[in-house]
């Protein structure tokens, strides 16, 4: 075809076209407006520029982009999504191109070239599709990359940060300024109702749940939250500002919400990042002991638990503490008649409507209960001892 024609007469206006190009982007997509000028004169109009190039050698040729005219711009749009370019932008660009395009051949048609023009057009329409459809898959597939990669390196520090490992390093490369104060928060995440479908629908909601949660705690934060969740739970770190503790009860129940299910919670409180690891441990044993004890969904701290939590941890105490429940140990209606006893708060009458057991069938196993231990319950030690050895027992048993 030869210059004088439609497309070649068009072509020679590239130059000016490509610069009309960049002065619509920046009036039409307003993301543009936030990007250096140097770029905007620099690469993005040479990419203009080919791209008219090679808009226009299809319309000459009648054929589609080739996978070499294609590169290009897949290449630019892996780049803009390095760059944190919204992808809505990129391809806005892109569609502002063919309409610059399709104008400048429809002003620079002469009556004679209706026939071509019309031929065009839909010459125009596959050759946005074609690029579009291209730069959207590149564009989507590098930014899976880099998500992956930002999300294996922040697990990795929050592995570290759990565990008491150096995590400086770990914090420049995802790009967190690591807090001087941190509140640790281990989460029990109920099962939603939708988890329990068989096959791949129970998994699909599993994960749902997850971001859901991960959502309304990167919310909370203002910023995306450090932590390792799965569908059962796991365990978070929110840096602590100003009255952070205060807020975890509310940010709980925005997370029940949030996860359609029942959540327990623990807290600890740690200074700084080289007391991430005992916090973490501390939330987690307050979490178990919560859960262990069937206490309700709800926030704990180590206050609420402070004698269990005593009895649990190793000491040679703790095991003589227990022992001196095991003469009941041959009769199972004497523990349970003890475990009753002391949660209904020593109070007989109702302690024996909860065994279902005549107030005389108690007493009596009462009295064997202080002939076997040696442990009286209306005294203060023997009460104290009795309800201390029950309840380690619970608790290792």
């Amino acid at each position: 075809m030869s210059d004088g024609s439609l497309y070649g007469r068009v072509q020679r206006q590239l130059p000016r076209l490509a610069v009309r190009m960049i002065d619509t982007f920046l009036s039409d997509v307003p993301f543009y407006e936030r990007l250096p000028r140097e770029l905007l004169d620099g690469e993005i109009l040479e990419i203009c520029k080919d791209n008219l190039r090679a808009f226009f050698a299809t319309l000459q040729e009648d054929r589609l982009p080739t996978e070499e005219e294609l590169a290009e711009p897949r290449g630019s749009a892996a780049r803009r999504a390095q760059e944190r370019v919204p992808l809505d932008a990129v391809l806005q660009a892109y569609h502002i191109g063919g309409r610059i395009g399709w104008a400048a051949l429809v002003a620079e048609a002469r009556p004679e070239e209706t026939e071509q023009l019309i031929a065009a057009a839909d010459r125009v329409q596959l050759y946005i599709q074609a690029v579009t459809g291209a730069v959207a898959t590149a564009y989507l597939e590098e930014q899976q990359a880099i998500s992956g990669e930002e999300r294996d390196v922040r697990r990795a520090l929050a592995a570290a940060m759990l565990s008491g490992q150096p995590a400086e390093a770990l914090a420049a490369r995802a790009g967190v300024d690591l807090a001087q104060r941190w509140a640790v928060l281990a989460l029990e995440l109920g099962e939603h109702v939708d988890e329990k479908a068989p096959g791949v629908a129970g998994a699909v909601a599993a994960r749902r749940k997850v971001r859901r949660v991960q959502a309304r705690l990167d919310a909370h934060a203002g910023d995306p939250v450090l932590g390792l969740l799965d569908p059962g739970g796991g365990t978070v770190f929110l840096p602590e500002g100003d009255g952070e503790v205060d807020r975890l009860p509310a940010l709980l129940e925005r997370l029940q919400e949030a996860a359609g299910a029942p959540v327990r919670a623990a807290a600890a409180c740690t200074d700084a990042t080289g007391g991430l690891a005992s916090a973490s441990a501390q939330a987690r044993d307050v979490l178990r002991l919560v859960a262990r004890l069937g206490r309700p969904p709800g926030l704990y701290v180590l206050r609420d638990v402070l004698l269990e939590y005593q009895l649990t941890h190793p000491s040679d105490a703790g095991a003589e503490l227990s022992a001196l429940l095991d003469p009941l140990e041959r009769n199972p209606d004497l523990l349970l008649t003890l475990d009753a006893y002391l949660a209904e708060d020593l109070d007989r009458r109702r302690t024996a409507a909860a065994l279902h057991v005549h107030p005389n069938t108690l007493d009596y196993r009462l009295k064997r209960i202080v002939e076997l231990t040696g442990l009286e319950p209306t005294t203060t030690s023997g009460l104290q001892l009795l309800a201390a050895a029950s309840l380690a027992r619970r608790l290792t048993t």
